[in-house]
């Protein structure tokens, strides 16, 4: 279980950067060279390979070398895994709630009934 928790964390600590989100997106349209995955940003080169390098180290993108040309594709299994503790976290909280707003109504209803 803490292998799978830390995957989790890296999937996530790579969502939280707009530049890396970005970088996912494009390439939900197909693979791509690391110059071209970089050309919309302002940064240098190897700063960028840092994002692609934090992508690949999680397992969001693989890459394959074919002579000096990196190209990297999407890979959606982690995010499959994010969505899924998601929707976890999601059914909790809505149960919850939903027990929280039966409370305060049988509450607001035995004040009610008080009052008369």
């Amino acid at each position: 279980m803490p292998k799978r928790s830390e995957r989790l964390d890296q999937v996530f600590r790579a969502l939280s950067d707009p530049t890396r989100r970005a970088v996912l997106k494009r390439l939900s349209r197909g693979p791509a060279p690391t110059l071209e995955l970089a050309r919309p940003f302002g940064m240098s080169l190897p700063s960028f390979t840092q994002h692609l390098g934090l992508l690949e180290g999680c397992g969001l993108v693989k890459s394959q070398k074919t002579g000096r040309v990196r190209t990297y594709e999407l890979d959606p299994e982690p995010l499959r895994a994010a969505e899924h503790w998601m929707t976890k976290q999601r059914k909790l909280w809505e149960g919850r709630l939903d027990r929280l707003d039966a409370y305060l109504l049988t509450m607001k209803e035995n004040d009610d009934g008080g009052k008369e």
